[in-house]
């Protein structure tokens, strides 16, 4: 498991047309592909102009829908110039790819509205992978991708499932292509591209799972860090990210996320949750700056910002801080972000029913 880059959209667009080509004297357009209402011809079609279409809003950074074209064949282009336009078209995303500024994001319709250069080629990747699957399968030729290929985009697209014994099988069955031994079967789907949440000078970046893994093994999972960073809550808030993967009850967008400051694109610190919210909609938040940051106010604005966020949605009635005694700096944190000490009775709830350590003050914010 590891971030996905350009190279990979290269790979994946290569395996797809060396796939292909043993059977570009068929028909295509009599030949269904796989489950599919389309034939083989119209998916490859499709599989191109979806690589054209995201190459095209990354490099000229949409932002409220795709760009306003979409691709034609020339009349009587035959599957090896089909194969050549897949081509071509995935070294356009590619380049898209490797070229992107860190942190910019573009359109993309869901689940949060916008993609970044890894969710675009990752994107990109699971629509010629599963297409060519698809296809494969309708012309009768045999067909697997890579299985690191398969794991990362898993992890990338799909951090809501919990990785398979094996990726691909994984994967067809996240999709709807196939059964897995154990799991119900998937008849709705959709990926996950990470959440970002933009504040005032800085923008609460999520984690993916093989950023949290980095971060785990202590590299810096894909950010350049201020001075001192991370933080080590940060990497031991990654590594419960990574074990909830690993067990299948990872949901991205109560993971953790970096503060990425606008004015330099360095990581200053991380805040995220310790898990999805409680039968009582009740979530916890935790938080950390690097040292070089602190004292200017970072968590503050991002403790603020995900609360707001955590708030506005309809299974959240309360985000809760839990607090060492003697951390006062945090305290002060939790307070300008809205935080009250919890009252006795609560206190005492967490302390009996939810297991608070004794040395720990409980920090609330209502709905």
């Amino acid at each position: 498991m590891r971030p996905i880059n350009g190279d990979d959209v290269t790979e994946a667009v290569a395996g797809c047309t060396a796939a292909l080509r043993v059977a570009v004297d068929r028909d295509w357009r009599a030949v269904r592909a796989g489950r599919l209402e389309w034939d083989c011809h119209a998916t490859a079609v499709h599989v191109a102009d979806d690589l054209i279409a995201y190459a095209a809003n990354l490099a000229g950074r949409a932002q409220d829908g795709y760009l306003p074209f979409e691709l034609t064949l020339d009349e009587g282009t035959g599957n090896a110039g089909l194969l050549h336009v897949i081509e071509t078209t995935g070294a356009l995303l590619a380049a898209a790819v490797r070229t992107a500024p860190p942190g910019v994001r573009a359109f993309h319709p869901y689940p949060f509205r916008s993609a970044d250069a890894e969710g675009f080629a990752a994107m990109g990747i699971a629509e010629v992978l599963l297409h060519t699957h698809d296809m494969a399968k309708g012309l009768g030729i045999p067909y697997e991708p890579p299985a690191e290929l398969v794991a990362s985009l898993l992890a990338c697209l799909f951090p809501h499932v919990q990785p398979g014994a094996a990726p691909w099988p994984t994967l067809l069955w996240a999709t709807g292509r196939g059964e897995l031994s154990g799991r119900t079967p998937v008849t709705e789907w959709r990926w996950r591209n990470n959440l970002v949440i933009p504040a005032e000078r800085i923008t609460l970046t999520g984690l993916r799972p093989a950023a949290a893994h980095d971060l785990r093994l202590g590299g810096d999972g894909g950010f350049t860090w201020l001075d001192g960073g991370p933080y080590e809550g940060t990497r031991e808030a990654a590594s419960f990210l990574l074990k909830a993967y690993e067990a299948g009850v990872h949901r991205p967008e109560f993971g953790v996320f970096a503060l990425v400051r606008h004015e330099d694109g360095r990581a200053v610190g991380g805040i995220g949750f310790h898990g999805a919210p409680n039968e009582q909609g009740w979530v916890e938040v935790g938080y950390d700056v690097v040292e070089g940051a602190r004292g200017q106010g970072y968590a503050t604005e991002a403790l603020r910002t995900l609360t707001d966020w955590a708030l506005a949605r309809d299974d959240v009635e309360m985000v809760f801080a839990t607090i060492e005694h003697a951390n006062v700096p945090s305290q002060r944190v939790a307070s300008r972000a809205g935080f009250t000490r919890a009252t006795v009775e609560e206190e005492r709830l967490a302390h009996d029913e939810h297991g608070l350590d004794d040395g720990l003050q409980l920090y609330v914010r209502r709905a």
